[in-house]
């Protein structure tokens, strides 16, 4: 396997900054990834904050090209040999290892060698559920977790293959606290408070399980020159609401049509399997304006009355969110995921039940939203920049470091 190590562009050597070895297996691009996009923001971000990063990785897209990879994936995932990012590693010979995402085409048998410090990040449910969503047919499901290990199997849970789903199911029959991965980390960078909660629950050491949200850039000011006051903004000029995200199932949005008020604006951004049943689904006040480009997006959220998030899922941390945030954009989130417990918590909007009236929701909404718009912004200032999170993720790294070198 070529392994990429090249160091991120803008890093700085800085004799007090730390050397970082970012360990990710990149999924393929024909499902985007918000992973993806997170670690090639964090490493620019530690770059730019002057510690020296490096990239160890493996690219799904170049190793499917031969016809052998659908075995050798399967045989790395249910026995945790195979490819190794090691030799790459002692290469680098990093401060700390950050490992993302090991699946599928990195083994883990490489982790009992490594004896310096290891922060895993945890953006999914992968290791309590083979589909990584803790979600299935239409509503939460946590069998697997609950001890019933071969649930996941019976039901095809990965790709509705019970083939495809076999070395899933088989690497997790101990349970996540027997994972490699999570066993062997110094630290594990949970995304949401409720994600951390789930992980607990599997047997997962509260203690090394740290809360670090994804951030997202300010695109209107620097976080240098944020005093608290927030400077003249595109504010509401399109009376409809928005939903951004993947038409897929666990996503919401084929349930959130059927309820849609026929005299409410929405406009649906995204792309997937369900555009088709979507479209039929709609009232004619929805429009589909396609997978938009992400700066596109970005520029025209202020605009919109609210952004709409009607996952079924838990979630990890979807980008969207803090997104929104940003933009002074309040939101409207159904019961059942993370970015509704995040709702709640920090009053950036309103959290309602499946069960609701919603054109009474969104009437109420409405009249609401336009004064949370400065508290939403408030709210990304404080918990979600870039400069936020790299205090954070910094802290985190000195005291995997300072533990190691006291041992």
């Amino acid at each position: 396997m070529a392994l990429d190590t090249a160091p991120a562009s803008g890093s700085s050597h800085v004799p007090s900054s730390l050397r970082v070895a970012i360990v990710h297996s990149f999924y393929s691009s024909a499902t985007p990834s918000g992973e993806n996009q997170a670690v090639t923001d964090q490493m620019a971000a530690l770059a730019r904050a002057g510690h020296e990063t490096h990239l160890v990785a493996a690219h799904t897209d170049e190793l499917s090209r031969s016809p052998y990879y659908p075995l050798r994936a399967a045989v790395t995932v249910s026995t945790g040999r195979g490819s190794s990012p090691e030799a790459g590693l002692r290469r680098l010979r990093p401060d700390v290892v950050h490992v993302h995402n090991l699946f599928p085409n990195f083994g883990k048998s490489w982790l009992r060698r490594w004896h310096g410090p290891i922060v895993a990040s945890v953006h999914n449910y992968r290791p309590l559920c083979a589909a990584a969503t803790l979600y299935r047919q239409g509503t939460m499901c946590t069998l697997c977790p609950d001890g019933d290990r071969w649930a996941g199997l019976r039901n095809g849970c990965y790709r509705g293959s019970p083939v495809a789903t076999a070395p899933l199911a088989w690497a997790g029959r101990h349970g996540a606290a027997a994972n490699a991965l999570l066993r062997r980390a110094d630290r594990v960078v949970m995304l949401s408070e409720t994600s951390r909660q789930m992980y607990i629950r599997a047997g997962i050491e509260p203690r090394r399980l740290v809360l670090v949200p994804n951030f997202t850039t300010d695109t209107t000011t620097s976080d240098s020159d944020s005093d608290g006051s927030f400077p003249p903004r595109t504010t509401m000029t399109d009376r409809a609401w928005v939903f951004a995200g993947r038409l897929s199932p666990e996503k919401g949005l084929m349930e959130l049509l059927a309820r849609w008020p026929a005299d409410e604006r929405l406009d649906v951004v995204g792309d997937g399997p369900l555009l088709d049943d979507c479209r039929r689904a709609a009232p004619r006040t929805v429009r589909f304006l396609g997978a938009l480009d992400h700066a596109e997006l970005r520029q025209r959220l202020p605009s919109w009355r609210g952004l709409v998030f009607s996952s079924r899922w838990l979630e990890g941390a979807p980008l969207i969110y803090p997104e929104a945030l940003a933009a002074g954009l309040p939101v409207l989130a159904f019961t059942g995921s993370a970015v509704a417990d995040s709702v709640r918590d920090e009053g950036t909007g309103k959290v309602v039940d499946w069960s609701e009236p919603l054109d009474a929701v969104l009437s109420r909404a409405a009249r609401h939203f336009p004064s949370l718009r400065d508290h939403c912004r408030s709210v990304f200032q404080r918990r979600y920049t870039e400069r936020v999170w790299v205090e954070q993720i910094k802290n985190v790294y000195a005291a995997v470091v300072a533990e190691r070198g006291a041992r």
